[in-house]
């Protein structure tokens, strides 16, 4: 059973920045050579943009009875450690300075928030998961919750 969803889409203003560079595109080429040349290279730029925000825009976290998925990468809830919520200072602290080069790195700079998630395994290297959401305390608590209701089995 899924406990947590969410999918970290680009927001819009990018969209309408892909439009606005098209738009730029078209009007380039629509002068000099015409709609020949100017709406296929309008359109190219159009959806080699939308294809490119599309695939940013797809990562999805996933908090289920399994465990945390996000991406293609997965940790079962036997390994998740404690997990904390990072806002503000110290979400960039945690995206910059503070990061260990070891840690599995999910982030987004237009998501402000992150989550620290633990790794209790021995036989992994990684130390942490670095995760952008924008609920980063409700993630912490539904990933809180599954691991009560593993280590209660």
């Amino acid at each position: 059973m899924t406990h947590y969803r969410e999918r970290l889409v680009v927001p819009a203003r990018w969209w309408m920045l892909l439009v606005g560079l098209a738009a730029s595109v078209w009007l380039v080429y629509e002068l000099p050579f015409g709609p020949s040349v100017s709406l296929p290279s309008a359109g190219a730029v159009l959806v080699l943009g939308a294809a490119a925000l599309l695939a940013y825009g797809r990562l999805a976290i996933v908090v289920d009875d399994d465990g945390v998925s996000v991406g293609r990468a997965r940790l079962p809830l036997t390994a998740v450690g404690p997990a904390e919520a990072l806002t503000g200072e110290d979400a960039r602290a945690a995206r910059g300075p503070g990061l260990d080069r070891r840690a599995y790195v999910a982030i987004r700079g237009y998501v402000p928030g992150v989550v620290r998630i633990g790794v209790d395994d021995t036989a992994d290297p990684t130390p942490y998961w670095l995760v952008s959401t924008r609920r980063p305390e409700r993630l912490v608590a539904e990933l809180e919750a599954a691991r009560q209701t593993t280590t209660g089995r």
